[in-house]
This record gives C-alpha cells, sequence and structure tokens, in this order.
C-alpha cells in the first residue's frame, strides 16, 4: 500500500542578544554554575515586571523579512500557562493570535516549503538528570527564543533536513543567532502523520525537541516505517500522540498524548503594552535596510563563475566569506573568478572590515589590477602581495608594483639575457636534454623564473627558451 508523508516542523532558535528576554541578565550562560545567571525576573519572584528586549523584536521581524512573512502592524504577548519544574513562574510569556510574522516561505528545489507563524517567546530552564535525581538550572529562563512554524507540507524526512539547514544558514546570515543545534541554539519538534490512497489519515505524532539534522531525518524515517506498519491500529490511538527519539539505540517511544492550545490557558500578558510594528513603532524600514544578501542571492552570483564546486561550496555556506565576495563582486566589472577568491581569502584571514575594504579597495583599483595582470605586468605569483598592500594601504596596484618592483618582466631583450645565463650556466643539463630528456625543459624553465625573482613573464620565457634549446 502507498502512503503520502506529511511533516510540519516547530523550530526553536535562540537568538544571540546580549542580555535576555525580558530583563538585563546577561544572554548567554555558556560554562557558567548552574542558577547563576538569574535575577528575580527570571525566577519569577512577585512584584517583578517584564521589560521586552526591543533588539529580540526587531530581529524576529528581520527574519520574517528574509523568509517572505507578512509582518503584522500591531502584535502582544501572552501567558502561555503549563507546569514544570523548569519553569518557576508557572507561565511562559510567549504569542497566540497575534505573532510578529505570519505566512513566509523558503524555496527548496523549486518547491517552497510553506510556514505558518513567526513569534517570539522566553525560553524555560532546563533539567539535569543524574544519579537518579532531578536537578534544575535556570540560566537559561527568560532567554529570547523565535519560534517558526511550518504549514504541514514537507513530504519527506530529508526535505526536513533540508528545510532545517536552509533555515540555519539563513539566520546565520542575518546574524541573528549561531543557531547550532549542538548548543541548543537551534531545537526542532517534528509532526508527521501518513495518509492512504483513499485519504484515511494515521495519528499525529509529535517529535520532540531533536537536537541534530542527522537525528531528525532518521527520528521521522523510523515514525514513517513505524506508522505504515501500524496501519491497521491507526483508529485505536489519539490522533496527536507525542514521541521521543533515542539517538544511542535508534529507536522513537511513546511519551505522552500531546496537549491542545486550550490546555495552555493562554490570556494577553497584562505587563506588556501591545508593540506596533511601522509609523510610530518599531522602525520597518530600518530593518528592510540592515537585511543584507542572503545565500540564495549568493548562490545566483557564484553558481556561474568558474570556480571549482568546493570554492562555491565554501563561499556560500560560509556567511563570512559570502558577505565578502558580494561585496567584492559588487566593486568589479570585469574580473576572474580566482581574483575575487584571492581578496575573499585574505580579507578572512586577516579580519579585514568590509568597510575597511570599500574604502581601500574602490572599483577603479580593481579595474587596473585586473587591466595590470591582464596585460601581464603583474606576475601571478606576486598578485596576492599586491592585493594585501592594496587592502592595507589603499594605494592603486600600478603604483605598488612600482615601489615594491613586482612589475613582471615581459621586455624581451631581458628575458633573452636571464635565459643566455641559465643555458650558460647549466651544459650538462642542455646536453641531456637535447639527448631527448625533455623533462628537463620544467627544470630550466624554473631556474629562469628563479634568476628573475619569479618577474620574468613565463609565457616570453617558454617561447625563448623553447627557440634557443632548438
Amino acid at each position: 500500500m502507498k502512503f503520502k508523508t506529511t511533516i510540519g516542523l516547530e523550530i526553536h532558535i535562540q537568538l544571540a542578544t546580549k542580555s535576555k528576554m525580558f530583563c538585563r541578565c546577561d544572554n548567554s550562560s555558556h560554562n557558567i554554575e548552574s542558577n547563576k545567571n538569574v535575577c528575580p525576573r527570571c525566577l519569577g519572584m512577585p512584584g517583578t515586571l517584564p521589560v521586552a528586549n526591543k533588539k529580540a523584536i526587531e530581529w524576529t521581524i528581520k527574519t520574517g523579512l528574509a523568509l517572505n512573512c507578512k509582518i503584522n502592524e500591531q502584535s502582544k504577548f501572552d501567558r502561555k500557562h503549563y507546569f514544570y519544574p523548569d519553569l518557576p513562574k508557572g507561565y511562559q510569556i510567549s504569542q497566540y493570535d497575534q505573532p510578529f510574522c505570519s505566512g513566509g516561505f523558503i524555496e527548496l528545489d523549486s518547491h517552497k516549503i510553506m510556514l505558518d507563524r513567526i513569534h517570539l517567546e522566553e525560553d524555560a530552564g532546563k533539567l539535569i538528570h543524574k544519579n537518579g535525581k532531578s536537578y534544575s538550572d535556570l540560566n537559561r529562563a527568560s532567554t529570547p527564543l523565535m519560534e517558526i512554524v511550518t504549514k504541514p507540507n514537507i513530504t519527506s524526512p530529508e526535505e526536513a533536513k533540508k528545510f532545517l539547514q536552509e533555515l540555519q544558514l539563513i539566520v546565520r546570515y542575518l546574524g541573528v543567532s549561531e543557531a547550532s543545534m549542538e548548543k541548543g541554539h537551534l531545537r526542532c519538534d517534528a509532526n508527521i502523520d501518513l495518509k492512504d490512497e483513499d485519504g484515511k489519515m494515521s495519528p499525529i505524532v509529535e517529535l520532540k525537541n531533536i537536537n541534530s539534522f542527522k537525528f531528525i531525518e532518521k527520528a521521522l524515517k523510523l515514525e514513517e516505517m513505524r506508522l505504515a506498519k501500524d496501519y491497521y491500529n491507526w483508529d485505536d490511538y489519539s490522533k496527536k500522540l507525542t514521541r521521543g527519539y533515542d539517538s544511542k539505540k535508534n529507536i522513537t517511544f511513546a511519551q505522552r498524548e500531546k496537549e491542545e492550545a486550550s490546555d495552555y490557558r493562554y490570556f494577553p500578558e497584562p505587563d506588556l503594552p501591545p508593540i506596533v510594528v511601522g509609523k510610530g513603532g518599531i522602525d520597518l524600514e530600518k530593518i528592510k535596510s540592515e537585511t543584507g544578501h542572503l545565500p540564495n542571492d549568493v548562490r545566483k552570483e557564484v553558481v556561474p563563475l568558474a570556480m571549482t564546486q568546493e570554492t562555491q561550496q565554501r563561499i556560500i555556506y560560509d556567511p563570512k566569506e559570502a558577505s565578502v565576495f558580494m561585496a567584492i563582486k559588487e566593486s568589479m566589472e570585469s574580473f576572474q573568478p580566482w581574483i575575487i577568491s584571492m581578496f575573499v581569502q585574505i580579507i578572512k584571514s586577516k579580519s579585514i572590515p568590509i568597510d575597511m575594504y570599500r574604502e581601500n579597495v574602490p572599483k577603479s583599483n580593481i579595474s587596473e589590477l585586473v587591466r595590470l595582470f591582464t596585460n601581464g605586468r603583474i606576475p601571478r605569483n606576486k598578485m596576492n602581495q599586491v592585493v594585501e598592500e592594496m587592502l592595507e594601504s589603499g594605494n592603486n596596484p600600478g603604483k605598488i608594483i612600482k615601489e615594491k618592483g613586482l612589475e613582471q618582466v615581459s621586455d624581451s631583450e631581458e628575458v633573452n639575457i636571464i635565459v643566455d645565463k641559465i643555458i650558460e650556466d647549466n651544459p650538462k643539463e642542455i646536453e641531456r636534454y637535447k639527448a631527448g630528456e625533455m623533462q628537463l625543459f620544467g627544470f630550466l624553465m624554473g631556474q629562469v623564473m628563479k634568476e628573475s625573482q619569479g618577474k620574468a613573464n613565463p609565457k616570453v620565457v617558454k617561447e625563448i627558451l623553447d627557440r634557443k634549446l632548438k
């Protein structure tokens, strides 16, 4: 029997703001002793009032713009009630019916994965289970979490994995989160169900808190197989189930029935005012201007170039390299891909700010560099040195090669003198070459280049050396 798989994802992304969502505590608790990075607001003490983190709101909207969402003009925060040992207030400040972002999509291989919403909330703490006991660490409590909810239109576990990888890349391009699954900055709940050919539907199974792309794909494949195998028992289950995933045993296991929204008793957060986006509120135009290039923008520029696939992938999947590449690409009217790659590598290795690049290397200097190289005035092996000097001093390449003595020697008379010297200094090698050891031509070429300190034009050297040896 054939089944149709339907998957929806709920992704939590921890925003990389300096402070937490509703208080002034440091937003990073890495390597901090348990329960030390807290304050009365984190701990839900009576009489404390939350103050919303404006940067977290702006970054949520920025993400919504990048993901093609509708940005709602008015939003609000709500209280979501549930009891858990790592939630000292007994409720979580989240968003219910008026999120910051609605709709949106990410396009994967011409298939649009549609989004339902993006909303902002605070994180809970975490439980640590050790030696048969459970401990509550509240350092993470109140950190800003952006929740991205997809529509149920993902069609396979493989596509779910690809979607998450692309989402992580977009978020990193935006600079709003490291989005590391290993560090818990990106966590995912996955909902999956199957339908038979007549439209009969299985229970919806939610897989909770899976912390790697590989495990998400594995867990969904396991559930896909389990639901198909259990087809004749579908009617015996509740329509919504929650299961966990054990990565060591590679199994899923039953946890509990899934809560409905009514179980959380949502109501508007009384201590926070509604948020206006646009006129008189959050500056939407400013956020738009700060969004910058996204992965697909870079792909469109990189893929047509005559670069190796490895170089293309490195640029696309490293947001810093991508940023450098786009800045260089915009400043070059005509170029060779390897020159762009050289700029990217030097700027990245020396941590040169993009603004410094733009200030020190105007378009005219780039055009002159390409022209000087094409005309044979800069040896390829000296290009790195010229580019480094351009980036650091702001001088034009013509001035640099004159001051540093880097100009390539293409004058036939000068090269002729050097070739004659090498022939005279290597009589045995010349005899062996003429006796048929043709590989010695490369050795002699190398000696000429060495004698010229790498400045001789290789093309001119080859022509003269070949003529003289014949």
